[in-house]
């Protein structure tokens, strides 16, 4: 079995919010006009990404994991059943619907799933662009529940603005929605389950409203202080390795790093690396071309790994 910088061939999806961004300034390419998301990193049934270089171009992800599950995807991979990260670049031209995660005993419970604590890096914003991130301070579940089922959920929501560069950690439970003209990179446990509790009244392809999941979505929120979610957020201390710590959580540790000349990247024996290729020039990972949106899997136990050329970089693993 060999080892190397797997190039990715994503999974496109086309949602009724989603852009032309992926297309046209990161390469990606779709049978549909507007890609809303590509998944960067996918290992699902049905959704799954595929080798494209090296010796086992054109076999899926899971078919190269199935020769040795443990020693690709890492020792701290062991305790889950499924592949544990699902990695996207999300185009939003139109705002998402109000929405919130449940936790993993809730999602293992209610839908046989893992719930979903997520992190979002912001590649590109528009000019007063803004997301949802919580509640507005002093606001009750109760009093959010009331003003949902009266029709003034946007009274209630914490509305934030954005820009390149910042992130935002999400863990399950907490009221979130991108807004429109944001391109993020978002990385997540490797979980589906979303409860949409509000959608500004739109309607999908199919010209039905969008469904809702207003009561389970109530279930789950959770209200936290800024200082609760990064407690949440830096749970995991930092091998402090190089890079600058996005986060480093119970399901993920993700850095950035911006390469002028060299990196050298180490994938342990403990975990994987996923790599985003957010801008590039003349760059390389593994001794690989690399473009701006390609992405990369990173066997564990690889080693040592260089990025070279100029470029930044968005490297993510399992803890």
């Amino acid at each position: 079995m060999k080892k190397y910088a797997m190039l990715m061939t994503p999974v496109s999806k086309e949602i009724i919010w989603g852009g032309d961004k992926l297309k046209k300034e990161y390469g990606k390419t779709a049978p549909f006009d507007k890609i809303a998301e590509s998944w960067e990193l996918t290992v699902r049934d049905g959704e799954m990404c595929v080798i494209a270089n090296g010796e086992y171009s054109g076999k899926t992800m899971g078919e190269y994991i199935a020769e040795d599950r443990v020693g690709i995807l890492g020792t701290n991979c062991e305790k889950y059943d499924r592949f544990p990260l699902l990695i996207k670049f999300i185009d939003a031209a139109d705002r998402l619907s109000i929405q919130v995660h449940p936790d993993d005993e809730y999602g293992l419970k209610h839908e046989g799933e893992f719930g979903k604590t997520e992190m979002w890096y912001i590649m590109e914003a528009e000019e007063g662009a803004r997301l949802v991130y919580g509640l507005k301070e002093g606001c009750t579940v109760e009093e959010f529940a009331k003003a949902v089922h009266e029709g003034r959920t946007e009274e209630m929501l914490n509305f934030v603005p954005v820009h390149k560069g910042e992130v935002y950690f999400i863990p399950s439970g907490q009221v979130h929605a991108i807004g429109a003209g944001i391109l993020i990179a978002e990385i997540q446990q490797n979980s589906n389950i979303t409860y949409r509790v509000y959608d500004y009244n739109r309607k999908g392809a199919d010209g039905k409203p969008r469904q809702l999941h207003t009561e389970k979505a109530l279930d789950v929120i959770k209200l936290r202080t800024t200082e609760e979610i990064d407690k949440i957020r830096f749970s995991k201390p930092d091998e402090n390795d190089g890079g600058t710590a996005l986060a480093s959580c119970d399901y993920f540790t993700v850095k950035k790093y911006s390469v002028d000349g060299k990196v050298v990247l180490d994938a342990k024996v403990d975990s994987f690396l996923s790599v985003l290729v957010l801008d590039a020039e003349n760059c390389k990972v593994g001794g690989y071309d690399a473009k701006r949106g390609d992405s990369f899997f990173i066997p564990a136990g690889s080693g040592s790994v260089e990025v070279t050329g100029k470029a930044d970089v968005i490297v993510s693993k399992v803890n």
